[in-house]
């Protein structure tokens, strides 16, 4: 008989192990508390990159990520990714470190000179003398990904259902209780992001987490184009399809590290004049703006495997960079077909501790 499957969480991690677990044959349901893509997929970046990461395991998890995008696409060709590559701006010193680093884990690097930059952005009012160019490197609509994965997983989805506890039978993980009732299954992940510890708790297992609000900015649309991601010493930016720039108002967002967002229209104020000036264009006006939650787990690592006997948990950021490895990994351990060693430094116990 197929495996009999629970996820909970419907953003982009959820969505594309339900993806590949249809694809597997097994039965899934998701569980989502409000609807796809509601909480930090719905407010991502959308930035596929291994460029930033923390240990060399870390980036050999995000490279074959990048390369795990290129297969979810010979299968879910809509939405694809924009490979436009990242322009990254930083001092003398810290490109040199940074351009080292990459080298030596054989990661495509490009150094780019004051005129190549121009040549490459003309819109930007004064490039810098120097930049990285990491031509392997895309962005993707986060949500647009998650509503297409689960309308192509064959999975049903129950959106506005919040589960309220799984179901313990003598030590392993039968099910989930929801407000409609009980649902068995074989196997239950859990990839509720932030909402993760407080369905572990009843446990007895706590997950530490990081407080990580993110205030990301949707400009009105601009006439002129973007070819690359850039990421400045100030802010990360890039266009989408519609013309709007995308731009989140923490300095150096991958590894932000506020708590807090304690005054969200100054930060939305200060990033619209810092877009006028670095495009020298006035008239970049806000069309909308949102908080979200990053899934930070405590050691700032993924969290992904199994937890318990018929439990499983999927936690990380970037999600929209890991999600298509994540799904495919897992899916393929929940199905017996042994683990993966790209998982290896990122197992729950390394993280979980008995409440």
């Amino acid at each position: 008989m197929p495996q009999t499957i629970n996820i909970i969480g419907a953003g982009v991690i959820g969505a594309s192990l339900a993806f590949h677990l249809g694809r597997a044959g097994a039965n899934v349901t998701v569980f989502e508390a409000a609807k796809p893509a509601a909480a930090a997929s719905g407010n991502s970046f959308g930035w596929i990159n291994a460029s930033f990461y923390a240990s060399p395991a870390h980036h050999r998890l995000r490279a074959a990520a990048i390369a795990a995008h290129h297969r979810l696409t010979t299968l879910l060709p809509d939405p694809a990714p924009n490979w436009q590559g990242c322009l990254w701006f930083e001092d003398d010193a810290a490109l040199d470190q940074m351009a080292a680093d990459l080298a030596a884990l054989d990661y495509p690097v490009e150094p780019l000179t004051q005129a190549q930059i121009a040549a490459a952005e003309p819109q930007l009012a004064n490039p810098p003398a120097r930049a990285l160019r990491f031509p392997s490197e895309g962005a993707t609509d986060a949500a647009a990904l998650t509503r297409a994965l689960l309308a192509a997983s064959g999975a049903r989805v129950l959106a506005g259902l919040a589960v309220k506890t799984l179901i313990n039978t003598a030590g392993q993980i039968t099910g989930l209780r929801s407000p409609i009732g009980p649902f068995l299954a074989d196997h239950t992940i859990l990839a509720a992001g932030t909402g993760t510890p407080a369905l572990l708790a009843p446990l007895g297992l706590h997950l530490p987490m990081l407080t990580r609000p993110g205030l990301i900015l949707h400009t009105d649309p601009v006439p002129w184009r973007l070819h690359h991601i850039l990421a400045t010493p100030r802010h990360e930016i890039r266009q989408d399809p519609t013309g709007r720039l995308i731009a989140p108002a923490a300095t150096n967002h991958q590894a932000d590290s506020a708590e807090t967002v304690p005054d969200p229209q100054a930060a939305t104020a200060a990033t619209l004049t810092q877009l006028r000036t670095l495009f020298a264009d006035p008239q970049i006006t806000l069309q909308s703006s949102a908080i979200g939650y990053r899934p930070v787990p405590g050691n700032g690592l993924p969290v992904v495997g199994q937890v318990l006997p018929g439990l499983s948990v999927a936690v990380m950021h970037s999600g929209v960079t890991l999600a298509p490895l994540i799904g495919e990994a897992l899916a393929a351990e929940i199905a017996g077909q042994g683990e993966a060693p790209l998982l290896a430094d990122f197992r729950p116990a390394r993280l979980l501790t008995a409440l």
